[in-house]
């Protein structure tokens, strides 16, 4: 006949357990089906016949109930009942199931329940967060493949320079016809620039496309208030300085027909001066003296 304490005795108390875990303060229980992982005589699931405990499975909680009629069927002797994944309906169905057990297993499922659904919202939450990964590399095969790089750059290097020394002969027909030389790589290049060629001109022609339409087009253009005022201070400024000019030239014409008319008056019946005309010159009195000598030595004589 099963009687939990005799399995207490003779496993737990001071006595060997392949599950139990001994450290200087508790003594722990690796059993996956331990609720509390605690070794005590409450938590251990080989000394209870009515157990019951929570398991995490792919991220899915089940409820564990082992009762005292299945423990001669160890095949059937743990019942599994899947919970909601809803925190509020997945503590109802453990009060449900475990309504007549006793209050400390059942209040240790809930907390079992909670830790894991807390743990299950960590992992989440984790996931979804964008994390570095670290991969090792060993200093040996970076080594050999920065040698194998820089060896590769070098043949390209030579084999690019020889393959356009080649190309530059053919075009400047340096061999003739004395060798066979496959032209492919010639053809190739000369693709290359027939390439190059038709893309600039397509450009150019986009640009001059787009420079018709541009010219084609209408636009409305908005003036400022300010523009319009500099606009009429512009006309004012025309108008003045034509009035100015057409001042000054009155001024000059009346000042040539002055001056004509002086010269004809002064002109009349004399004749007309060729030659260069001369300069007026300043006007000049001469005053002549004259001695008279006297009458008493005239007669003397």
């Amino acid at each position: 006949m099963h009687s939990d304490d005799v399995v207490w005795d003779s496993l737990g108390n001071k006595q060997f357990c392949s599950y139990k875990i001994k450290t200087k303060t508790h003594n722990f229980c690796r059993n996956e089906y331990n609720l509390t992982g605690l070794c005590n005589r409450s938590s251990c699931p080989l000394a209870n016949s009515q157990y019951a405990t929570i398991k995490e499975e792919k991220g899915q909680c089940y409820l564990y109930m082992k009762t005292i009629e299945r423990a001669a069927f160890p095949s059937r002797l743990w019942e599994r009942v899947r919970l909601s994944k809803n925190y509020e309906k997945a503590l109802e169905e453990i009060d449900e199931n475990l309504i007549y057990w006793p209050r400390f297993i059942r209040h240790k499922c809930k907390q079992r329940f909670t830790k894991i659904t807390q743990y299950l919202i960590r992992i989440r939450k984790l996931t979804l967060k964008r994390q570095r990964k670290l991969v090792p590399l060993s200093k040996k095969v970076e080594r050999r493949e920065k040698r194998r790089e820089e060896k590769a750059l070098i043949a390209a290097q030579l084999d690019n320079a020889i393959e356009k020394e080649l190309l530059e002969r053919l075009k400047q027909e340096t061999y003739g016809d004395i060798y066979n030389f496959p032209i492919h790589a010639f053809d190739k290049a000369l693709e290359q620039q027939d390439a190059e060629s038709e893309a600039e001109s397509d450009t150019e022609e986009k640009e001059e496309e787009e420079e018709d339409e541009d010219a084609d087009k209408r636009e409305f253009v908005e003036v400022d208030e300010s523009d319009l005022s500099d606009f009429e201070d512009m006309d004012k400024l025309a108008t003045s300085s034509e009035e100015e000019q057409d001042d000054k030239s009155s001024s000059e014409e009346e000042e040539q027909e002055m001056a004509e008319r002086t010269c004809h008056s002064k002109s009349k019946g004399k004749a007309p001066v060729k030659g260069p005309a001369r300069t007026k010159r300043a006007y000049i009195e001469i005053e002549y003296e004259q001695e008279i000598e006297p009458a008493s030595k005239s007669k003397a004589t």
